[in-house]
């Protein structure tokens, strides 16, 4: 059935107006291109609509039905088409994004922050997930993009890498690492180590440091949250390597020493391969490498 939406609009100025010349003059049509609009349509649907005389246009019985359900179509679809037009806009519309705990805590709230500044009509839903949950959400489309520490492949996603997030040592002030501002990773041999868990992103690469810098590595815990490592190495059963970013957590009693030579985290944004973002999303993605700049 070839009908078109303008054939449809047409017949709803008559059935409204019940006058083919004031409907013309709502449509900003002439009066014969209405005739023929509805003319079309009554061909097309192959029943007639109104009943016409020289003082008046009065649906039939199938028009008045029409009437009746294309009003409440034709709003549904004008709201459709309305929110659809919402999404053109970079600084309007909703934004998913999915990060990893410690750039929820330590990158994610100045990127929301600007966002809300310079463009508060976009809203942003945030998924605070550990490193797998993060890369499945973005693979399943479930979120716009990713913030979090750059994957083993990147065979799925197209990536852009916005910081280098160095790793440093966190002890009690108490502890003899505390009296330097930095320290060699072969220092850290033997002593008992908390770190995260191998769901986050930066477990991997911690890892690969230790291995890498010849440390003989004992790790006594492992927990799910730098803000939960802290707690342990404040109770002393160890000490902790960490991203720098999650320093904000640190609490007094505390230092955090440089490792030398210096080993880093990728901090990176995430989008499915091949999949363009909409112009909200792509206004958060610009601001949060903005943002990174600036710490940098």
């Amino acid at each position: 059935m070839n009908v078109s939406l303008r054939q449809l609009r047409a017949f709803l100025a008559v059935a409204g107006h019940r006058h083919f010349r004031r409907a013309a003059e709502a449509l900003h049509l002439t009066q014969p291109a209405v005739s023929r609009l509805i003319a079309d349509l009554e061909a097309e649907l192959d029943v007639r609509l109104f009943d016409r005389s020289t003082r008046e246009v009065i649906p039939t019985e199938a028009g008045r039905y029409l009437e009746q359900a294309l009003a409440r179509v034709l709003d549904e679809l004008d709201g459709v088409l309305s929110h659809a037009r919402t999404q053109a806009d970079p600084f309007r519309g909703r934004v998913r994004l999915a990060a990893v705990p410690t750039l929820s805590a330590g990158l994610v709230p100045a990127g929301i922050a600007r966002c809300a500044a310079e463009a508060p009509s976009i809203e942003i839903i945030l998924r605070d997930q550990n490193q797998a949950q993060v890369l499945d959400a973005v693979r399943g489309g479930e979120v716009d993009f990713g913030l979090t520490v750059e994957p083993a492949t990147h065979e799925e996603f197209d990536a852009e890498t916005i910081l280098r997030d160095p790793f440093l040592l966190v002890c009690r002030d108490d502890h003899r690492f505390a009296n330097g501002p930095s320290l060699a990773w072969p220092a850290l041999s033997g002593e008992p180590l908390i770190l995260l868990d191998h769901a986050s992103g930066s477990r991997r690469l911690i890892d690969a440091a230790l291995a890498r810098q010849g440390v003989d590595a004992s790790v006594a815990i492992e927990v799910g949250h730098p803000h939960t490592a802290f707690r342990m190495v404040e109770a002393g059963l160890g000490i902790t390597i960490t991203p720098a970013l999650s320093l904000d957590a640190l609490r007094p009693g505390l230092v955090a020493l440089d490792l030398t030579p210096e080993e880093h985290r990728n901090v990176t944004l995430l989008r499915r391969r091949a999949r363009s973002l909409s112009p909200p999303a792509q206004t958060v993605w610009n601001a949060f490498r903005d943002i990174a700049l600036t710490l940098a």
